[in-house]
């Protein structure tokens, strides 16, 4: 069986044993991203909005790296410390998957890793190379 790893150099990927992203044959599993930057500075303090944004695109960097992209995402989880902030992910959401429509999952959870995180994203992708 075929079996690529991605990571994006975090520390937390090194000291925590995972990856950012696993590619099995022609699925690639994206682990929960958050908006935490290769300075391990958070993005979008206090916007629930911009974390989202920041996390799709980190997502598609994984993808990329695994030979995917994010037409090729099937299944979204998103993790959000407040469910009022809806209307901010389905904005970014809409951005990113409006046309791709995978199937998704919206969690609210009672805080994540640091407490300025607002929203946690994981995906899974099937690539069709055959396109």
């Amino acid at each position: 069986m075929f079996r690529q790893i991605y990571n994006s150099g975090s520390r937390w990927e090194m000291e925590t044993a995972y990856s950012r992203a696993v590619r099995a044959e022609n699925m690639i599993f994206v682990s929960g991203t958050t908006a935490i930057n290769d300075e391990e500075k958070i993005e979008g303090v206090g916007s629930t909005y911009l974390q989202s944004r920041y996390i799709f695109n980190k997502i598609n960097t994984a993808l990329v790296a695994l030979g995917g992209k994010l037409e090729d995402v099937v299944r979204i989880r998103i993790f959000i410390i407040n469910i009022d902030d809806y209307a901010e992910i389905r904005m970014a959401f809409n951005e990113y998957f409006k046309d791709i429509r995978p199937a998704a999952t919206l969690v609210e959870v009672s805080n994540l890793m640091l407490p300025e995180l607002l929203v946690e994203i994981e995906a899974d992708a099937i690539v069709m190379e055959d396109r």
